[in-house]
Parts: C-alpha cells; structure tokens; sequence
C-alpha cells in the first residue's frame, strides 16, 4: 500500500471515531448554518482537525483543501482535498449515509483516495494506477450494456442558486427504462457506490471538490468512467459530474447531451 494512502486511510478512521462517537448523542451536538440548507456541527470540526492534524505530522509541506477550513497556503505540488463529514444533514437527522472523504492531488491529478463509512465500517480505497478496494477486496464497476433496468444516484439541488428545472429536465431524460433513481444525500458514498456496483450511474451538478474528488478516482480505479455532464475533463473544476460503468456513462451522456446544448 502507498505510504501516502496509508496515511490518509488512518486519517480516516480517527475521523470517523470521532463521528461514531457522536452518532448516538445527537441531542449534545452543536448545529450552526453556514447558510441556507448548508449547516456544519462541532462534529464536522473535529474531523477535520483531526484529519489535517494527522496528515501534516506526516507532510508538513503538503497543501490542503478543506471543506470547513478552506484552502491552506502552500507552494507545495500536493493537496489533500478533504470533506470531514459528507451527509452532514444526513447525520444531523439521524440518517446513517455519511462518509469521511479524503482524496490527495498532484497538481491537478487525482493520485489517492479514501471514502470511510464509520457506521458500516467501509473503507473504499484507491491509488492510481493500483484498482480500487472496498474492505481489502477489488472492486468493480457494473457490466451493465444500455440504461435499461440501471439504478442510477443523484443530488436533488437544494440551496437557492442550484438548477432546479436543469435537474428536473435531467431526471425526465435519464429516468426512463431505468430501475429508478435514489438520492441518499452524500455524494462520496453514491460514486464510491458506483464503484464496487451497487450503483449503475450518477450525476449531480454544483458540487465542491471535496465531495467528488475521492470517488472520481474510487470509481476510475474501478473501471469507471468519470467526467462532467459534457463528458470533459473538468469535473473538478465544474463541480457537475457523471460517473458509472463506461457504456452507461455513454448512454447518460447522450440523454443529457440535447440538455447542455440548450443551455449553452
């Protein structure tokens, strides 16, 4: 295993300690919005302080793009994208969909990835060029052949300058024929989903880099394909992502396509 995943992967687990522990005293956690819809607890803090605390022992020269704590000056080649607590109002509900997300970038590529689940005790890994592994095992994207009987996942937009009739028109091309649609509400777990399977498809638009970075290599890793709602290249940079088994990435593009030529 690369030192660098490792790292990451305790990281990980002392996040999600830190979640876990907190899971069961709901009513003790402190809740504050940032703003419409988007709210962050002490929980979310924590993790993250935990996280950058055990990553820059190890790499003191690394930068680092958080979600509550935002971008890190450095000079360094190296960025360690991190969401503490993807489904923060999944956990604030009380919902067990929730992960711990942590993906390293050199320069622009996506080099490692770890998504935890604390509660059902998942750990999804990648490293470039090395597959992909839920608990230690390989995994792999669906073999699915058209749209047809696939599940696909999204993010239903929920803050007041998201899309909603572009998802709306979204859904309406790509739900027929399928198995059906299901938002959990944490997009790391829906691509990490993607793939080892359990999950044909995804898409969403207006996401950050924390949320997707560690899952697009996850599902790469796994045989995927990943790109944004054109099929191009900057996911990232967009935040408008489609990712699944490479003939259903082509089946979704080709719906969504007459869609972004009408907004373009």
């Amino acid at each position: 295993m690369h030192p660098y995943l490792n790292t990451a992967i305790k990281a990980a687990r002392a996040a999600g300690s830190i979640i876990a522990r907190s899971a069961n005293r709901l009513d003790m956690v402190s809740v504050q919005q940032k703003d419409a819809n988007d709210f962050v607890t002490q929980v979310d803090q924590a993790a993250e302080e935990e996280i950058i605390r055990i990553l820059r022992r190890a790499y003191p020269d690394h930068g680092f793009l958080a979600e509550e704590s935002g971008a890190s000056d450095s000079e360094s080649e190296f960025t360690w994208v991190i969401d503490p607590l993807d489904g923060t109002t999944n956990f604030i509900h009380g919902i067990p969909q929730y992960a711990v997300s942590i993906a390293l970038k050199q320069g622009k590529r996506l080099e490692q990835a770890v998504i935890y689940d604390p509660i059902k005790e998942e750990l999804f890994t990648a490293s470039r060029g090395g597959g992909a592994m839920l608990n230690n095992r390989r995994i792999r994207v669906s073999d699915r052949k058209d749209l047809n009987g696939v599940l696909l996942g999204t993010g239903i937009p929920f803050r007041a300058h998201h899309d909603l009739d572009f998802f709306i028109e979204a859904l309406r091309a790509l739900l027929p024929g399928t198995a059906g649609v299901r938002r959990a509400g944490a997009a790391s777990l829906d691509l990490a989903y993607v793939a080892c399977g359990r999950l044909d498809g995804f898409w969403e638009s207006d996401l950050n880099q924390w949320d997707i970075a560690a899952g697009a290599l996850i599902v790469q890793e796994a045989g995927g394909l990943v790109g944004d709602l054109s099929g191009g290249e900057r996911f990232l940079e967009s935040g408008n992502i489609v990712a699944a088994s490479p003939k259903v990435f082509k089946g979704m593009l080709q719906r969504l396509h007459p869609l972004i030529n009408k907004t373009a």
